[in-house]
C-alpha cells in the first residue's frame, strides 16, 4: 500500500534516449506528457489547451499515484482442523450405530405388539430381517443425508460429493472381483489371529441367519439392497469423504475404518478378547473398501463390492451347514466377518 503523504510531492522521469518528459503534479491534480511539441493530457488533468477534462476527479484522494487495498479478514481454517474432522467422524458414527439401535427397537417392538393384538406369530423374515433392514435404511441413511443436508449440500452436489455414478468397464470389474480378494485377504488375517489362540466373537445376526438357512436367500438380498448400500453410504461416503476435506488419502482411510470396525461391537457376543479380535478382523476388510473408494471415487463400485461380499460370506456359512459338520468351523469363522 503506499505512502498517502507521497500525494504532496511530485516525480519526475525523464527519458534522455526519446526527449520524453512527463510530470505527474498529484496535489493539483495535473499530469501532462511532452513528446516532439505535442502535449497529451491524463484523465483528471488540465489539457494542454487550457479546459478542464471533464473526467477529471473533484477529489484529491481519488489520485492515481494511490493505490487502495482493501483486507480481508482470514478464512475460518475449522473446518480443516484434524481435531474437528476427527470428531465428525467418530459423531457420525455412534449417531449411525445409536439410531440402528434405536430403530431396530421400535419396529421389533411394533411388530411384537401387532402380533399380540392379532394373535398371530410372525415369520422369522418378518420379525427380523424387516427390522434388520428398516434400522439400516433410517438410521445410516438418515445420519448421512442430515449431515450433507445440514451442510447446505443440494440433491446434485451429493451426488457429486459422494461420487454416485454408473461404474465404467473397470471399476464394474473391481466390483466384482474385488468381494473375492477382500474374502481371501480376511480369512487370512482370521486365521493368523487364530493362531494366537484368540477365538472371534460371533455376529448375533450372522448367527441367527445361519440356524434358520430357510431365510438366508432374503438375507443375501438385504445384503446386496441395504447393506452394503446404507454402510458404505454412512461410512464411506460421507464420513471418509468429510475426512478427506482435511486429511490425505491414507489418515482419511484409515479414520473411516477406525469408526466402520468398531461400530459392529453392537452386534457382537462373547468376551472382550474375542470382540477385539473380530473388530481387529473387522478392520481389514474396511480398509480395502476405503482404498477403492479412494481409487474410483465412485461410492456405487464400494456399495456393489460389499454387498457381494457378505453375501459370499452367508454363502459359505450355508454351504458349511448344508453339506457337512466338518465344515461347520469355516461357515462360524465367516459369519464373524460379517457387517452389522
Amino acid at each position: 500500500m503506499s505512502d498517502p503523504s507521497a500525494n504532496d510531492s511530485s516525480d519526475r522521469d525523464t527519458d534522455a534516449g526519446g526527449g520524453e518528459v512527463s510530470t505527474a503534479v498529484d496535489g493539483g491534480e495535473s499530469a501532462s506528457a511532452v513528446n516532439g511539441g505535442e502535449t497529451a493530457s491524463s484523465p483528471g488533468s488540465v489539457d494542454g489547451d487550457g479546459s478542464a477534462n471533464p473526467t477529471a476527479s473533484a477529489d484529491p484522494s481519488d489520485s492515481t499515484a494511490t493505490a487502495v487495498t482493501t483486507d480481508t479478514a482470514p478464512p475460518d481454517e475449522s473446518m480443516d482442523s484434524p481435531l474437528r474432522a476427527i470428531g465428525a467422524a467418530f459423531g457420525l458414527g455412534v449417531l449411525g450405530i445409536l439410531g440402528l439401535l434405536a430403530i431396530s427397537t421400535v419396529v421389533g417392538g411394533a411388530i411384537f405388539i401387532v402380533a399380540r393384538l392379532t394373535g398371530q406369530q410372525p415369520s422369522l423374515a418378518v420379525s427380523f430381517v424387516v427390522p434388520f433392514a428398516v434400522s439400516q435404511i433410517v438410521a445410516f441413511l438418515g445420519v448421512g443425508l442430515g449431515y450433507l443436508r445440514w451442510r447446505g449440500l443440494s440433491r446434485s452436489e451429493m451426488i457429486d460429493y459422494l461420487g454416485v455414478r454408473r461404474p465404467s468397464a473397470l471399476e464394474f470389474v473391481i466390483a466384482v472381483i474385488g468381494p473375492v480378494l477382500v474374502l481371501i485377504t480376511a480369512l487370512t488375517v482370521g486365521s493368523i489371529v487364530l493362531l494366537f489362540g484368540t477365538e472371534p466373537a460371533q455376529n448375533q445376526g450372522a448367527a441367527m441367519t445361519l440356524e434358520n438357512p430357510t431365510i438366508i436367500p432374503i438375507m443375501i438380498v438385504a445384503m446386496l439392497l441395504v447393506v452394503g448400500p446404507c454402510e458404505e453410504f454412512l461410512f464411506r461416503g460421507v464420513i471418509q469423504s468429510r475426512a478427506r476435506e482435511t486429511f490425505s488419502a491414507v489418515p482419511a482411510i484409515f479414520l473411516a475404518a477406525a469408526v466402520f470396525a468398531p461400530a459392529h461391537i453392537v452386534s457382537l457376543t462373547g468376551g472382550l478378547s474375542a470382540m477385539l479380535a473380530t473388530i481387529s478382523i473387522l478392520f481389514v476388510p474396511s480398509l480395502l473398501f476405503g482404498a477403492v473408494y479412494e481409487y474410483t471415487e465412485n461410492l456405487v463400485v464400494v456399495a456393489v463390492m460389499h454387498g457381494l461380499y457378505n453375501s459370499l460370506l452367508l454363502t459359505i456359512g450355508y454351504i458349511a451347514i448344508r453339506f457337512g459338520p466338518e465344515l461347520e468351523e469355516a461357515g462360524q469363522a465367516g459369519a464373524a466377518l460379517l457387517g452389522l
